[in-house]
């Protein structure tokens, strides 16, 4: 029976498998752990009208990218736009489907789908935009809403190793979204670096057993891309020489206590890693699934992209684990993550944040964000205090749609601090160097307390 599902390449694997208007699940998450064999012989197939599911859809020219560029896709549901423009073209002309989900959310869809569970409640969402229209129900007090699982007729996944009767082993963070992605199809096929026979991979250490598996490849001429590289100095750096997202991550830092748990979003909060105070151990959580990285170098090269390429030789703690996406989100809902440091683009009196989009201007997505700020014990948002036309981010209430209700704790700007106390709104807490109160309360685009020491 094994070697009746090993196939030859990926073209003969898709065979009578693909045709018009079908759904499709790919694993992967940003460019790492995709199946490029398949997604080429998906783009060769000429299918029109497809639904595809995945974290993200690639960028322009590698990935699932490739059958958007091909006018291949009908809908999309995922969690993230990413760096795809063209994607993001195609959703703003109104020329495709879009059905943005939190991360957490669609790695848990696609695991009930593949269990066989109909829907779930979960607190991500709530109030939100992507919860409109949901049924939703209180346990404990606390709101939840109903998402429906996923199922799709094929799903494709990629693997380091694998063997004829399909069982898969994933490498590092390169598993992300494939092990569910593996059980949610009505058809699996799989592609791996190494395919062995069965019995030469050690039960104890298979990450997707082969039941899920009907067709298995070997791939050839992995490209494993790397989104982009990003090198930042570290402890060395002089203060005068800090730009402004580097002042508001050495503040941030300070907001670090010994034995955190820590998720540092993209962007500016990736700087915090650089200002861990001497002293200080926190173990960083990343939602593609690694759990403790570190201790950095004093010239520290803190690059997530890399990191997400599950390529990039990295320092790990002792203890370091690695696991599914599903499972970094359900460390992260909860509650097992201390702290979440997060960009924002709006920040209410009341602790809304606004994060995700731009109505009608950018739509990058929710990302994990939601579950994040749904999910950890604490919330800290980074930004500058105002626009680069001048217009306040800290408002009254937010203008564009939220990422989560009452959910930040603290705001740091580049002028001050501010923490937000339930039902009484904000307090400036402290006023950086060179600025005044005057500044602050000309650029703030709602009232606050003073509470400066």
């Amino acid at each position: 029976m094994a070697l009746k599902k090993v196939f030859p390449d990926a073209k003969s694997a898709l065979a009578g498998l693909v045709h018009d208007g079908m759904s499709i699940a790919a694993g992967g998450f940003g460019l790492s752990g995709i199946p490029e064999n398949l997604i080429a012989a998906l783009v060769e197939s000429g299918a029109k009208e497809l639904t595809i599911v995945g974290n993200n859809a690639g960028v322009d020219d590698f990935g699932m990218g490739l059958l958007l560029a091909g006018r291949q896709v009908k809908k999309v549901i995922a969690s993230y736009v990413g760096e795809n423009k063209e994607f993001e073209r195609q959703v703003l002309a109104n020329e495709l489907e879009l059905e943005l989900t939190p991360q957490g959310t669609l790695a848990e869809k696609l695991r009930a789908g593949g269990a066989g569970i109909p829907g779930f409640y979960t607190r991500t969402a709530v109030g939100t935009p992507l919860a409109e229209g949901k049924p939703t129900r209180l346990f404990n007090g606390k709101e939840y809403v109903l998402e429906e699982a996923i199922q799709t007729d094929l799903a494709i996944v990629k693997a380091w190793k694998g063997d004829t009767a399909g069982n898969l082993v994933f490498r590092k963070t390169a598993r992300n979204f494939n092990p569910m992605i593996a059980t949610c199809g009505r058809v699996t096929v799989a592609e791996v670096e190494e395919l062995v026979e069965a019995g030469q991979l050690d039960p104890d250490q298979i990450h997707t057993p082969g039941i899920y598996v009907d067709r298995i490849i070997q791939g050839a001429h992995y490209e494993k891309r790397i989104e982009f590289r990003t090198l930042s100095g570290g402890h060395h750096v002089h203060q005068h020489h800090l730009s402004v997202r580097e002042v508001l991550a050495q503040r941030a830092a300070k907001e670090l206590q010994d034995g955190f748990y820590v998720n540092l979003g993209i962007g500016i909060p990736t700087l915090v890693a650089n200002y861990i105070p001497e002293g200080i151990e926190v173990t960083l959580q990343s939602e593609n699934g690694l759990l403790g990285i570190g201790p950095f170098p004093t010239e520290a090269t803190v690059d997530p992209d890399l990191i997400n390429a599950g390529k990039q030789t990295i320092t790990t703690l002792p203890g370091s684990s690695i696991f599914s996406s599903a499972d970094s989100f359900a460390m992260i809902r909860g509650g097992h993550v201390d702290l979440s440091i997060l960009g924002g683009l709006e920040v209410a009196e009341n602790g809304d944040l606004a994060n995700w989009m731009v109505p009608g201007k950018m739509v990058k997505g929710p990302g994990g964000a939601m579950d994040l700020v749904s999910g950890v014990k604490r919330v800290i948002v980074l930004m500058e205090h105002a626009s680069k036309h001048g217009a306040p981010k800290i408002l009254k209430s937010c203008s564009l749609p939220i990422t989560g209700k009452g959910v930040v704790n603290t705001i740091i700007t580049e002028l001050c601090v501010f923490q937000v106390e339930p039902g009484r709104g904000l307090v400036l807490t402290e006023l950086h160097p060179g600025t005044t109160l005057e500044e602050v309360k000309a650029k703030t685009g709602c009232d606050f307390r003073v509470a400066l020491p």
